[in-house]
Formats: structure tokens, C-alpha cells, sequence
């Protein structure tokens, strides 16, 4: 075969399992990613581990290629069935990356995507071009989205710039700076999509653009996550004499300032379940507020005096 062996490619063996190969795809496109590589041909390299990574991680066409390696013969010389030649009609083209510049005040967290989501194939695309010459949508993208949980409790509407992939007039490979217009529903939960129509993968031959699909993901915090998909758990702090007098505290919490009521002698550790108060799903979640209390520091001598006066009357008292 005159092209590159794809298991070469990825430096793996030919009996590599699935795992390995994956592993060895997502390092390599990390290593060759523009903003760390300063290799010259890191686009075109890019792309060629794209390709083999397309083939090797399907099972039926794996099997294919192994049988074309055992056979090189039963292609045409030189030529390679499997290959995509370039995506994008030039050179190297097959890299491709989204960027996203929020407006500025912090509403989506920060943005997030995964590695093999972002360096998917334009397999389908490519191939499909090989085989028709009408229009040809272009393929779905996916990435993973993150944002605060407190966005889940109020929805965002913000204007974002993504330098999504696209082709010029002569049908080379660019990028372009779009600024989109991006709503997160109020009671979106972690694992839902939004979908940006036409924001994926140029379409050829006056075909649609594919889509872009943000699959969301909770920023979350030791002190503030969620469970079941909907039930929120947060850990406030408690001055101690509300948690040994009890009674109507205010808290600020990821729903807002709430008015609890707060147990007589309350324990660190212990949790005050606010019923739907969690994510407003169509059934809202529960909001779970984990006591800890935390004792102010004596800055004077009266501080000092009144904490001795609280030592001398529970001397000897037991929690």
C-alpha cells in the first residue's frame, strides 16, 4: 500500500482492543492540537489520525481494512478505499475546533468540550461525497457544555461567538467568527441538549449545514453538586449560637435568600431537606442544605471574655 497503515498511524499493534485504540486516538489529538503543537504538519497530522480513528474504532470496517491489508492487491495500486481524502477540499483540512467567547458576565460558567466529540471525523461526509454529487448535509457535531448550577435555576439568554468550520467560495476550509444567540431553558438538567441548527459541519454541493448539539454539564463544587438529576445539596455556614438557639435564620443559597427554620441545637453534618426548592424541573427537585457551623474568631478582648464566660457555664456539660 502506497498510504500510511492507520495502526501505524496510532502506534498501535493490529490486535489492539477497542480501549487501547481509543486511548491512543485522544492522546494523539491532544499532542497535535494547534494551540500546544508547534509541529508544522500538526493539521495534517491531525487529520490523519481522524481517519484512522474513523475506520479502526468501527467493527465492520475494521474488518475491511484488515482484509484489504492482508490482500493489497484487491485494490486499485496506490489507492486507498478507506481514505477520506480531505474534508474541507484542501490539504490537511480535516482539523476542526469551536471556540466560544461568552458576553462577559459569567451566566454559562465556563465552556467545556470533549476531545473526541470536537475532533470527530467528516467521515460520513466525505464518504458520501465520494458516492453522489447532489447536496449533502453536513454532519452533527456534539460537545460537552458547562455551566453553574444556578443558571439551571434561572435560565440564561446571552449572545455567544463561536469560530465554527465552514468553506469559502472556492471551497477551502475556514473559520469563520459567528455570534449566536443561545438560550438555556430554566429547569435544564445535566445530561440535555440544546441544539444549534446549522452550526455544525458545512454541508456540500448546496447541502444543509449540519447541527451542533451542547450536551450541558453541572460546574459543580465540594460545597454545592447535585443528585438524581434534580435534588441540589449545599453546605451553608451556621454561627453557633443560631445552631444551639434554633429558630428563623436567613441563608443565601443557590435558590436565592431563603428563610429557614433551623433545628435547636443543630450539629454540623446535619441537613435541612427544603422540599422543591431544588432544580425546577417540571416535578422540581429538593434542595438539601448541609449544616457547618463555623465559630468566629476573637479579634478583641470582649471577644475574648465572652467565649470564657460560655466555657465556664458548659464546663462539664455534655453536647
Amino acid at each position: 500500500m502506497a498510504e500510511k497503515n492507520y495502526y501505524d498511524v496510532l502506534g498501535v499493534a493490529k490486535d489492539a482492543d477497542l480501549n487501547t485504540i481509543k486511548k491512543a486516538y485522544r492522546k494523539l489529538v491532544r499532542q497535535y492540537h494547534p494551540d500546544v503543537s508547534k509541529d508544522p504538519d500538526a493539521v495534517k497530522k491531525t487529520a490523519e489520525v481522524n481517519e484512522a480513528y474513523e475506520i479502526l474504532k468501527d467493527q465492520e470496517k475494521r474488518a475491511e481494512y484488515d482484509e484489504m491489508l492482508a490482500n493489497p492487491y484487491g485494490a486499485a495500486q496506490g489507492a486507498n478505499p478507506f481514505s477520506r481524502g480531505n474534508p474541507f477540499g484542501g490539504e490537511g483540512g480535516g482539523f476542526h475546533r469551536y471556540e466560544f467567547h461568552s458576553d462577559g458576565d459569567g451566566a454559562f460558567g465556563q465552556a467545556n468540550f470533549n476531545f473526541e466529540d470536537l475532533f470527530g471525523s467528516f467521515g460520513r461526509t466525505a464518504q458520501a461525497r465520494a458516492r453522489q454529487t447532489g447536496p449533502i448535509k453536513g454532519d452533527d457535531q456534539h460537545a460537552e457544555f458547562t455551566i453553574d448550577i444556578a443558571t439551571a435555576y434561572n435560565g440564561a439568554a446571552r449572545s455567544v461567538t463561536l469560530n465554527v468550520p465552514t468553506l469559502d467560495e472556492y471551497g477551502h476550509g475556514v473559520y469563520q467568527a459567528k455570534t449566536l444567540n443561545i438560550k438555556i431553558p430554566k429547569g435544564i438538567t445535566e445530561g440535555q441538549q440544546i441544539r444549534l441548527s446549522g452550526q455544525g459541519l458545512p454541508g456540500l454541493n448546496g447541502g444543509e449545514n449540519g447541527d451542533l448539539y451542547l450536551k450541558i454539564k453541572f460546574d459543580e463544587k465540594p460545597d454545592l453538586y447535585v443528585k438524581n438529576k434534580k435534588d441540589v445539596y449545599q453546605i451553608i455556614d451556621v454561627k453557633p449560637w443560631d445552631a444551639v438557639l434554633g429558630g428563623k435564620i436567613i441563608a443565601d443559597t443557590v435558590a436565592g435568600r431563603l428563610q429557614i427554620n433551623l433545628p435547636e441545637n443543630s450539629q454540623s453534618g446535619k441537613s435541612i431537606r427544603l422540599k422543591g426548592k431544588g432544580i425546577p424541573t417540571k416535578e422540581a427537585g429538593d434542595l438539601y442544605l448541609n449544616i457547618r457551623i463555623v465559630v468566629p474568631s476573637v479579634q478583641s478582648d470582649a471577644d475574648r471574655a465572652a467565649w470564657k464566660a460560655l466555657a465556664t457555664h458548659f464546663n462539664g456539660k455534655t453536647a
